[in-house]
C-alpha cells in the first residue's frame, strides 16, 4: 500500500464511529447546527446514520476551513474529516475534532433552511414534511420504523412463513364497502383499492400452510383521530389449522419478537425520540400477556365509568371506541387481548364461538400506555353454508365472493390470523402523540401534499 493510500481517512458513518476511536475519518453529510463561542465552533453534522458534534478551535484549523464553517447555512452538505474522540458527555459518547471541510452544496444565506430550532406548529411542519424528515428525531422515528418493519418479516420468514403478496386492487372488499376507494377503469366490475390482504392470504394458506402479506392498505373512511391514516403498511400472517388459541399465542410472540428487536438495535434512537425504553422492557419479560374477553373488558369499563374514571359509559353490544381501548391499554404493562367480541358487529367471515353463537372467535389486542388496537385477528368461517349465509346477511354481492366460498367447498379446515398496522406499531414503540409522525409521507383525511 503507498503513503498516500494509507494516508487517506477511511470514510465511516457516524453509526459507526466507536470502531473508529482515536482515527481520523472523513464523514459525508449536512451541517444540521452549529453555535460558536470566541474561538471555538461547535458544529454538529448529520449523516443519516446519526448526529455528532465537533470541535472546532481557530487555531487549530486553516482559517479558510474555520471562516467556511462559520458562515455556512444550516443543512449545507458538506464532508468533514476529524479525529474520533470519545467524551462522556456527548450524546452518542463521541465527538470530533474537525481538521478539514468540504462543502457540496450550500445554502444560500438569503433562502435559509425554513426548519429551524425554534417550535414551528404541526400544519406548517407537515407542509414541509420532506424536510422535516431530516431532524434527528423524525430520522431516529424513521430508523425504528424500518426495524420494526424488517422484524415483522424476520419473525415469520423464520418461523416457516411463506410470503404471498395479494393484490392491491380488488373487486370486493373484507367489510363491506363503505370505508374504500373505489375505482372506474375495468369494463365489467367495480374496482377497490384493498383495505387487507386477508381473504387472499386464506386462499394461499391453504395452498402452503403458513403465509403472511406485507403491503400498503387504504381505508375512506373520515376519520380525523390520532390512530387513523388512510394510506398505511399492514403485515398478516394466516396459518391452516390453526384456531383463536393458536391465533393469539402467534400475536403474543410476534410481538414480543419485535419489541426485543428495537430494544437491541435502537436504544439511542429511542433516547432520542424520548422514548421510555424501561416500559418497553415490560414487554419482553417473561409472563404472558393479560386477556380479557369482550364481557370482562366491558365490566371494566362500567366499573370505570361509575368511579368516574372515564366520561362516557360503555354500551354492552357496542364495539369498543378508542377512548375505551385507551382507558382498558392504560391499565397493562403489557398489550392486552380482548377476545370474542359480539358476533354482530364483527366481520362475516369472523368464525362463532361454539360455546355461545352470539359471540365471534376474534381478538383484538391493544397496546399499553393507551395506545389502544395495534392487532385484530380471528378464527375464520369454515364451513361452506355459513360463510355464504353471512356474506347474504351482510348485504354482499354473492358473486365477488364466489371464489371465496370455493375455499369452504374443496377441503376447508379450520383457520385464523391476523393483522398488524405498521403505524399503530410505531405509533406505541415510539410513544408518539400521533400517527402521523410514524410513515414518511402521512395521508390522512385532508392532506395528500407533498
Amino acid at each position: 500500500m503507498s503513503e498516500t493510500a494509507a494516508a487517506t481517512p477511511a470514510v465511516a458513518t457516524i453509526a459507526s464511529l466507536a470502531a473508529h476511536e482515536g482515527q481520523t475519518v472523513t464523514l459525508r453529510g449536512w451541517l444540521y447546527n452549529i453555535r460558536s463561542s470566541g474561538k471555538l465552533l461547535f458544529p454538529t453534522f448529520r449523516d443519516g446514520t446519526g448526529t455528532i458534534q465537533g470541535i472546532v478551535p481557530k487555531a487549530a484549523v486553516s482559517e479558510q476551513v474555520f471562516e467556511t464553517l462559520k458562515s455556512l447555512q444550516l443543512e449545507s452538505s458538506l464532508t468533514v474529516t476529524g479525529k474520533v474522540r470519545a467524551d462522556s458527555r456527548a450524546p452518542s459518547g463521541y465527538e470530533l475534532d474537525v481538521e478539514n471541510i468540504e462543502v457540496i452544496s450550500p445554502v444560500s444565506a438569503d433562502d435559509p433552511f425554513p426548519i429551524t430550532l425554534k417550535e414551528h406548529g404541526v400544519d406548517f411542519l407537515m407542509e414541509h414534511r420532506h424536510l422535516w424528515l431530516r431532524t434527528p428525531r423524525q430520522s431516529a422515528i424513521l430508523r425504528v420504523r424500518a426495524t420494526i418493519m424488517r422484524a415483522a418479516s424476520e419473525y415469520f420468514d423464520t418461523n416457516g412463513f411463506i410470503r404471498t403478496d395479494p393484490p392491491i386492487l380488488t373487486p370486493n372488499a373484507c367489510e363491506g364497502t363503505s370505508e374504500l376507494f373505489e375505482m372506474d377503469y375495468f369494463d365489467s366490475d367495480k374496482a377497490y383499492l384493498t383495505q387487507s390482504g386477508q381473504l387472499y392470504i386464506e386462499a394461499t394458506a391453504l395452498a402452503l400452510g403458513k403465509v403472511y402479506s406485507f403491503g400498503p392498505t387504504f381505508r375512506a373512511e373520515k376519520s380525523k383521530t390520532r390512530r387513523h391514516l388512510t394510506e398505511f403498511w399492514m403485515i398478516e400472517p394466516e396459518v391452516a389449522y390453526m384456531d383463536l388459541e393458536g391465533d393469539m399465542q402467534l400475536a403474543e410472540q410476534f410481538l414480543r419478537h419485535i419489541v426485543s428487536r428495537v430494544l437491541e438495535l435502537h436504544r439511542q434512537d429511542l433516547k432520542t425520540i424520548g422514548r421510555d425504553t424501561a416500559k418497553l422492557e415490560a414487554i419482553i419479560i417473561p409472563g404472558a400477556f393479560p386477556r380479557l374477553s369482550y364481557d370482562e373488558a366491558h365490566a371494566m369499563l362500567e366499573e370505570a365509568y361509575k368511579a368516574g374514571k372515564i366520561e362516557n359509559p360503555h354500551k354492552y353490544g357496542d364495539d369498543l371506541g378508542s377512548p375505551d381501548e385507551t382507558y382498558i391499554s392504560s391499565q397493562f404493562d403489557k398489550p392486552v387481548m380482548i377476545h370474542r367480541y359480539p358476533a354482530a358487529i364483527k366481520a362475516f367471515y369472523m368464525q362463532p364461538d361454539p360455546k355461545d353463537p352470539t359471540k365471534a372467535l376474534c381478538v383484538d389486542v391493544l397496546a399499553p400506555e393507551g395506545y389502544g388496537e395495534i392487532i385484530g385477528g380471528s378464527q375464520r368461517v369454515d364451513s361452506y353454508d355459513l360463510l355464504k349465509q353471512r356474506i347474504e346477511e351482510h348485504d354482499l354481492p354473492l358473486a365477488a365472493f364466489q371464489w371465496y366460498l370455493d375455499l369452504r367447498k374443496y377441503g376447508s379446515v379450520p383457520h385464523a390470523g391476523f393483522g398488524m398496522g405498521i403505524e399503530r406499531a410505531v405509533a406505541w414503540i415510539c410513544s408518539l402523540d400521533h400517527v402521523r409522525e410514524t410513515i414518511p409521507f402521512a395521508r390522512t383525511l385532508n392532506r395528500i401534499y407533498p
